[in-house]
């Protein structure tokens, strides 16, 4: 059912699934558990709390913080009570931070104390010049170098705000200043056209953009997501997806809400963390990066915990190996996996594969254009190329954001002549449909005159025993202009003096499995490779 039609808006969608799925579990953390008319009560008193504040009806209110229950209330508060919600990624630094929140004008920002080992609050204020004078009165700045910044509320029952900033209960105590009726009204007044929140870029490819997606269009897109990917009620969703992305919050927690699933929200991965939550809390959806899925299946201690109720694996961001897809289903227990794709820019939805997908159909793209969805492939000149041809996905549909947020000219430049957004991926589709992404644009290299796909080569690269993860990039060469280079997580531990003779097979097996032109000619063995929090690996530090 389109979701955008049976809820209109987010606030009705909270207060719906209040009603409708009454005492079953909605969000569970370490210390809580929250039924969904608990939820409900606890955002109503937050959109209170957030009117409270002085925060208007489309204005901005951030939150820089790890998947937590207060998570959720605190970003469900902010849009219940007509706010534009602006999450941060918990890897930005202080000064990153302090710029999209200088870009965006948020006027309150819920931040975390501290997360692996980090004062977000400190960085906070390092960045921001310090406490501004007379920060704690209502109406005045609490950072001397963001004026329009009125609040900053620092999550977590027992944090401690300090000097200018207030603390979570206390925020919400000011919740009784302001009667029900005035929330009501206010979540009423959401509209759904309106935005719902301004998701910035990963900032991989230059400055990050804010993309503005409405309710509606979140509503839409994730009750779609949920039919086909099959969530239902009952499910309980262990949320490994940062929620300051796309994926987390919406395929997360919307898609939850519009299903009565129970969330379970997971702040930081660690493989043997993960693998008991499943079997206390007997999780049955768990999607995530391929890198989740590998961790779980490559764990010494995996065999030690019932992982019978896992049912449901999504997974994209990266090339899937049909091995991998085997694996899940027989060795974690999933009975249903399946690809997807997205961008930030359209709600994080384009395509996805269906149940009762071929394996390798699964593994070899990530399925087909979701309904009220179009994709094309198209070259230099956004001409569609046939069947089997790559080029750029172009895109065009509901899901699509309406603009970067103040940025007309980004706007423009992310959008052809005809109106369909430039994804800058390259990819390929089959007669049916099945998009099979091959590289960004700017990760494409030429050599010799060829092009050059480092997502195909390092698929090819993940079948040799050695490679437990690998990422490709171009590199400069005098005869060639540019030749692979191939960056290599090695499985095991191989002896310091035996790198050298690894990288020499690894090249010489590589001759043997694709055409020359695509050969690495550099392998160079790394601990990890760089990824941003939604999994995609940061080309740009490989090339120094």
């Amino acid at each position: 059912m389109r979701g955008d039609l049976e809820w209109g808006t987010i606030p009705r969608l909270v207060r719906g699934a209040a009603v409708t799925h009454g005492e079953r579990e909605a969000v569970v953390g370490p210390r809580t558990r929250l039924s969904y008319r608990d939820l409900g009560a606890r955002v109503e008193r937050a959109a209170a709390a957030v009117m409270a504040a002085g925060v208007g009806a489309g204005e901005r209110v951030a939150i820089w913080a790890p998947n937590t229950p207060d998570y959720v209330v605190a970003a469900l508060g902010a849009v219940s009570a007509g706010a534009v919600l602006v999450p941060l990624g918990t890897r930005l630094k202080g000064a990153e931070a302090v710029e999209l929140l200088r870009r965006t004008r948020a006027r309150l920002l819920f931040v975390t104390d501290a997360f692996l080992g980090v004062s977000y609050a400190s960085a906070l204020r390092s960045a921001a010049g310090g406490a501004a004078p007379g920060g704690t009165a209502r109406g005045r700045r609490p950072l001397r170098d963001l004026p329009e910044l009125r609040t900053v509320v620092v999550l977590g029952d027992r944090a401690e705000a300090g000097e200018g900033f207030q603390d979570w209960r206390g925020f919400l105590a000011a919740a009784a200043d302001v009667p029900t009726r005035a929330v009501l009204e206010r979540a009423d007044a959401v509209q759904p056209e309106d935005p719902a929140d301004i998701m910035f870029t990963s900032g991989t490819t230059g400055r990050p953009k804010g993309a503005v997606t409405s309710h509606a269009q979140s509503l839409r897109a994730f009750a779609t997501w949920a039919d086909i990917a099959g969530l239902v009620e009952g499910d309980r969703y262990l949320v490994v997806n940062p929620f300051t992305h796309t994926f987390g919050w919406k395929a997360g927690v919307l898609a939850a809400l519009m299903r009565g699933a129970t969330v379970l929200p997971q702040p930081v991965f660690d493989a043997e963390a993960v693998l008991a939550k499943v079997s206390s809390e007997q999780v049955t959806v768990l999607p995530g990066a391929p890198t989740v899925y590998q961790s779980l299946l490559d764990h010494p201690a995996r065999g030690c915990y019932d992982l019978h109720t896992l049912r449901l694996a999504v997974t994209g961001a990266a090339v899937v190996p049909l091995e991998l897809v085997t694996r899940i289903r027989e060795e974690l227990g999933f009975r249903t996996v399946l690809t997807a794709y997205g961008l930030t820019e359209s709600c994080g939805l384009v395509t996805m594969g269906r149940r009762g997908d071929d394996p390798g159909l699964i593994a070899a793209t990530s399925g087909r254009a979701v309904p009220g969805v179009t994709v094309r492939v198209a070259d230099e000149e956004s001409k569609e190329q046939p069947a089997g041809t790559p080029g750029e996905v172009q895109v065009r549909g509901y899901t699509v954001m309406r603009e970067y947020f103040e940025d007309p000219e980004g706007t423009e430049l992310a959008f052809t002549r005809d109106g369909w957004l430039r994804t800058g991926d390259i990819g390929v589709m089959d007669d049916e449909g099945n998009l099979r992404i091959t590289d960004r644009l700017k990760d494409m290299y030429t050599v010799g005159g060829f092009n050059a796909y480092p997502a195909e080569i390092e698929q090819v690269l993940a079948r040799h025993p050695l490679v437990a993860d690998v990422a490709v990039v171009g590199v400069p060469d005098p005869r060639l202009g540019e030749v692979g280079k191939a960056f290599v997580v090695p499985r095991g531990e191989p002896a310091p003096g035996a790198l050298q003779e690894a990288a020499a097979e690894l090249i010489a097996w590589s001759r043997r499995e694709m055409a020359n032109y695509k050969v690495p000619r550099q392998v160079e063995f790394v601990s990890e490779l760089p990824r941003n929090a939604s999994g995609k690996i940061l080309k740009g530090r490989l090339r120094g």
